[in-house]
């Protein structure tokens, strides 16, 4: 039996991002990103999560084919990002991350995920699993919604 085909998609993609290198100017440069990504992706209908690890972006961008894709030609095309790749695009039945644009980002209490997770070496080789990112994205929502309280309203 053929199974129906969906128009909701999941893009998984990684780059090297340009940032300032002293921590006050990237955390602003990040809240930049963000701000401006949650606009858009709200008008968009997606949702996504971004992971930040050293100079490394990596990237779940969920919703209807045609936003994921122009969403990630913008990316694309935006000079800060280099060496953009995609790691997985796939259909998908449901989304699995609840907001427009979060961000994970290493350190302080992401530290024991991110360590346990090994992104970093698989990203500085240029291989990086699908499976080991969504995992880790999961994880970090999974942590933000329960330290909020909210972790069983999207069980």
């Amino acid at each position: 039996m053929r199974t129906k085909r969906t128009s909701l998609v999941n893009l998984i993609y990684f780059s090297r991002l340009s940032l300032a290198a002293d921590a006050p100017t990237r955390a602003r440069q990040v809240s930049e990103i963000a701000k401006h990504a949650q606009k858009k992706n709200e008008f968009a209908v997606i949702t996504s999560f971004l992971i930040l690890e050293g100079n490394f972006a990596v990237q779940i961008i969920e919703g209807e084919r045609l936003s994921v894709n122009e969403t990630f030609q913008r990316i694309a095309a935006d000079a800060r990002h280099r060496d953009v790749k995609i790691v997985e695009w796939r259909e998908i039945i449901k989304r699995a991350f609840v907001t427009s644009f979060t961000t994970g980002i290493r350190g302080g209490t992401t530290e024991a995920h991110f360590s346990k997770a090994g992104l970093l070496p698989m990203l500085q080789r240029g291989t990086p699993k699908a499976s080991t990112i969504h995992n880790l994205a999961t994880t970090l929502q999974h942590d933000t919604m329960s330290k909020q309280g909210i972790d069983h309203l999207f069980g």
